[in-house]
């Protein structure tokens, strides 16, 4: 199927009839047929500012950008790009800003007015303004191609927002309400190794063009809470699911999401279970695909605690040889390469050669430390540590002496 596009007349007086703005549970207009925001998708983005630039140019006669929507199977409509703008036209004819406060501009530099309070002749120039928009009709994918190549410009969206964009439904609605919310959101609230003191195992990273977008409540209403699940879920599968998009294709017509819901139930409640005390450095783990690598090995959580404990102790004394961000994998799966360095540091290196008074460590001969090499006195194939302690310093003559020896 070649995807199609179309340009149907819209005025904002078709635009907003039917304007429902039902809060978390999604935004419709054009009758009821336009799904302006469904359930759970990102929340209004525009500031006062956009919203009144919006109107200006409808008053003004100005064109603004073109707005794209898709259809659905049932003959329904999708908005694609341009939810700010919608939104923006459909507050101020309605006067309510969504929280049932009133809507005054600023249009003539004199006196701000609400829709109500124009003249009847303006307020008929409004409601016939013509909309620029653009209906696509075509296969998934082809939907989606089209969807990143219009997101270029205004408030742009997350590439997990063009997924959701491309595949609504009940699956997503369901995996919203759990994933999405802004208050009161059930997977973050999960994710709190302690609802008291809300020390959380999350870490999400906004996208570049994005910024900084707040807390934990702003990130999941951009959707990246729901791309972290869904990332972590078809790692488990990667046979069956090569990228996200595969994932909500097969499961776009389900009753709910039920299944990604509790895998992520799954992998929160065994970190917990793994690792019995919260350290910061827990915060961000990719913990999903530690879970898919190892949950099924039963571990002793008192041990990995006398582990962690061991390397986070020594870190604190000598920091230099270890790799902080591999402890809590090196714990589940004893791969040495995680948290130590292979060579010492130059810090390490100064130290034991203050240590043994500037000299080479077995011939005892004086030398610059520039002369002198860092060599494990426990081998590292053997076990030992990056450490200063497990550090000499013996010059070139005496270091090939000793790996001869070994040979």
């Amino acid at each position: 199927m070649t995807m199609k596009t179309s340009q149907p007349l819209i005025t904002i007086r078709d635009l907003v009839k039917g304007y429902q703005d039902n809060g978390e549970k999604g935004v419709v207009a054009y009758g009821g047929k336009l799904n302006v925001r469904p359930a759970y998708q990102r929340a209004f983005v525009y500031n006062p500012d956009d919203r009144d630039r919006v109107m200006l140019s409808v008053y003004n006669n100005m064109p603004l950008n073109s707005i794209y929507w898709a259809i659905n199977p049932d003959g329904s409509y999708e908005v694609i790009d341009g939810q700010q703008r919608i939104m923006s036209i459909c507050q101020f004819i309605t006067n309510d800003d969504g929280y049932g406060n009133p809507i005054a501009i600023d249009f003539n530099g004199r006196n701000t007015q609400t829709f109500e309070g124009l003249s009847a002749d303006k307020q008929k120039d409004i409601l016939d303004y013509k909309l620029q928009v653009y209906v696509c009709d075509g296969t998934d994918d082809e939907k989606l191609d089209w969807f990143h190549t219009i997101n270029i410009a205004g408030k742009q969206m997350t590439n997990q927002e063009l997924l959701n964009a491309n595949y609504t439904g009940q699956w997503l609605t369901s995996a919203k309400q759990f994933f999405s919310k802004k208050n009161n959101n059930e997977a973050i609230a999960i994710a709190y190794y302690n609802n008291d003191d809300k020390k959380t195992l999350l870490n999400l990273s906004a996208d570049r063009v994005l910024g900084d977008m707040g807390s934990l409540g702003e990130k999941a209403n951009r959707q990246l809470l729901l791309e972290l699940a869904l990332n972590w879920c078809i790692n488990a599968n990667p046979l069956e699911y090569v990228q996200i998009k595969d994932y909500m294709g097969k499961h776009r017509f389900d009753n709910d999401a039920r299944e990604l819901i509790e895998y992520f139930k799954r992998v929160i409640d065994w970190v917990k279970h793994t690792f019995i005390n919260y350290r910061n450095d827990m915060k961000g783990l990719d913990w999903g695909i530690l879970y898919n690598s190892y949950h099924h090995i039963n571990f002793d959580a008192k041990k990995i605690e006398e582990k962690l404990k061991y390397l986070y102790d020594l870190y604190d004394t000598d920091p230099d040889g270890l790799k902080k961000k591999g402890f809590y994998e090196y714990c589940l799966s004893d791969d040495r390469t995680l948290i130590w360095h292979r060579a010492f540091s130059d810090k390490q290196k100064k130290q034991a050669y203050e240590n043994q008074g500037k000299k080479c460590a077995k011939c005892r001969k004086h030398f610059p430390l520039n002369k002198l090499d860092g060599h494990h006195k426990k081998a590292f194939a053997d076990g030992g540590e990056t450490t200063i302690a497990n550090c000499v310093m013996l010059c070139e003559n005496c270091h090939a002496d000793f790996h001869a020896q070994k040979r």
